[in-house]
């Protein structure tokens, strides 16, 4: 628990608790709480809960990738590790996926944004950025106020309608 009335400042007894669990918890490569996740767990401002996440960086246990988090170093890492695929288009592989294997069903919703921020550990505009890359190809549209359907497969991309046409 921490001490509001000690003399440590509470950005300082954050990192610490939250260096335990990458410690005890975590793996390298593993997304590490959010800003906002510090800010309702342990009910303090942004920038105590960016200070917190600054001094883990600072350490070189964490390095940040913007727009898609904060993940644990590997042991001697100090930044990020070279570039893989973005988070984004992961997301957008997997329920692309999804709609192929016919789990998700034309005219059928997505995954809420919530549902999806969850599974995968993303920032919301990350999850924004894998479900506009999906309507960009034509997997997906959007209906206001309503959420993201999945196309009818006359409205996917051409190169998929002719390999399902020869299976």
């Amino acid at each position: 628990m921490l001490n509001r009335e000690g003399d440590t400042h509470l950005y300082l007894q954050i990192s610490e608790v939250l260096r335990s669990r990458i410690i005890a918890e975590l793996s390298p490569g593993d997304l590490v709480i959010s800003e906002a996740g510090i800010q309702r767990e342990f009910n303090v401002a942004r920038t105590t809960a960016r200070r917190a996440i600054d001094v883990l960086r600072t350490q070189g246990l964490v390095h940040t990738r913007q727009g898609e988090g904060t993940f644990v170093n590997a042991p001697g890492q100090t930044g990020p590790p070279a570039r893989q695929t973005p988070i984004y288009r992961y997301i957008a592989g997997e329920i692309r996926q999804k709609i192929k294997n016919g789990e998700l069903q034309p005219r059928h919703p997505l995954p809420s944004e919530t549902a999806l921020v969850r599974k995968y550990g993303a920032a919301r505009e990350t999850v924004r950025r894998a479900i506009a890359l999906l309507r960009e190809q034509g997997w997906v549209y959007s209906v206001p106020h309503r959420g993201s359907y999945v196309h009818p497969r006359e409205h996917w991309p051409s190169d998929v309608q002719n390999d399902l046409r020869s299976e």
